[in-house]
Formats: C-alpha cells, structure tokens, sequence
C-alpha cells in the first residue's frame, strides 16, 4: 500500500512524540490515523511504532514533563481530512480546529486541528 501524499519528498525519516501513556496514546493514534492509510506496525519497548511499511511516527513513554507539540500528518484528500478529524474525536481527541481551507497558510491548504490525549495539537493536512 502506498502513503497518502507518498509521492511528497519528506526531509524527515521517523519522528517520536513523548507521551504519558503508551497505552492509551496508543489507542488513540490507532484510530485517529487509520483514515490516513496508516497503522500501528511495532512495539519496542516503552516506545511504539506507526507507518505504512515502515516506522515513520512513533509514541515513546516517559514520565518527565515536556511541552506540548505539534505535528502535522499528510492526507491523501480533503476527505482524508474530514475522516481524521471524526475519528480522532471518536477516540477521545479534543477538538482544536473543524476541517477546514485555510489560505491564511496557503491558497490549497485544507486541515483539521485536535488535541490528542496529552494536548499535543494534532493536524491532518491536505494541500491541493
């Protein structure tokens, strides 16, 4: 299967969010990110790992504080966009931005904005 928005060049290869609880973050991404073509692959220890073939997004737990984040996710659609959102609701998100175009960023740019179980602001984004 490809990613959605695969054939964008990404300059990042995986990326780790820190999280509190590795199990419910897990749950979360879990049904938040499937809209987007992407799915829980591995768990290596207290971290696990989400992608299509490989780990490109991961969840690591750690107990010290550290500051809220944001992270954007490609989607494939505008559809895309709307799937994440109602999902990531549905598994317990908090809402921080309704699908929406927002040309304030770019002409083309639509995406949805939640919060996700350690207020991490979480974004689908698609481009046009």
């Amino acid at each position: 299967m490809m990613a959605l928005g695969a054939n964008r060049m990404s300059i990042i290869d995986h990326f780790n969010l820190p999280v509190k609880d590795i199990e419910r973050s897990r749950r979360f991404y879990e049904i938040a990110l499937e809209p987007l073509g992407y799915r829980f692959l591995m768990q290596d220890g207290n971290a696990v790992g989400f992608g299509i073939d490989n780990w490109n997004f991961g969840l690591v737990e750690t107990k010290t504080p550290f500051p809220q984040m944001h992270l954007a996710f490609v989607a494939g659609s505008a559809e895309h966009v709307h799937r994440f959102y109602v999902s990531a609701l549905h598994a317990g998100g908090r809402a921080n931005g309704e699908p929406a175009l927002r040309p304030q960023y770019h002409s083309a740019y639509f995406a949805a904005f939640v919060f996700d179980p350690d207020g991490h602001n979480i974004e689908a984004v698609h481009r046009g």
